[in-house]
């Protein structure tokens, strides 16, 4: 007979919190010291990144070119299509506490209505932008830091 398993270990208060980690920011941004900045990354649930992901899927009748639909087993087949640019610069944007690219001041300075374009906007240079999806991602657990760098790596390459 199976002997039963104690769940309490399961039962913790840190898997119903979204923790804040800190982390250097970009080199060209500096504080009123001249320091660079520090970013705070909320780490976002699993299930908060799947609704965002979810967000941004598109699902629709696959049809052929004449316009009839696909049947696959007698049923109507779908295509999915998935924006996950838009989704990683929504998840950026929801996982950042600071800076809050939620900001009603900030998002009027920039002119811009969707937080998912935010990212975009505060951190316009190629090089800013990729430390902080980087940052984030890695905070989250979406990317290692060693594939990040291998990553980061091919681009230098790729500059040069």
């Amino acid at each position: 007979m199976a002997q039963k398993r104690d769940l309490r270990v399961f039962m913790r208060e840190s898997a119903k919190t979204e923790e804040i980690v800190t982390v250097p920011g970009p080199d060209s941004i500096k504080d009123e010291d001249g320091k660079p900045i520090m970013l705070e990354i909320k780490v976002l649930s699993n299930e908060t990144i799947q609704k965002i992901n979810d967000n941004y899927k598109r699902k629709s009748i696959a049809v052929d070119k004449k316009g009839t639909p696909y049947i696959a087993n007698g049923e109507v087949a779908f295509r999915v299509e998935r924006d996950n640019i838009k989704a990683s610069q929504h998840i950026i944007a929801e996982a950042l506490v600071y800076p809050d690219l939620k900001d009603p001041e900030l998002m009027a300075f920039f002119n811009c209505n969707d937080i998912a374009e935010m990212p975009l906007k505060v951190f316009p240079r190629a090089d800013e932008y990729a430390h902080v999806s980087r940052a984030v991602m890695v905070a989250l657990g979406l990317a290692s830091e060693a594939a990040q760098e291998e990553q980061e790596n091919v681009l230098n390459e790729a500059k040069n």
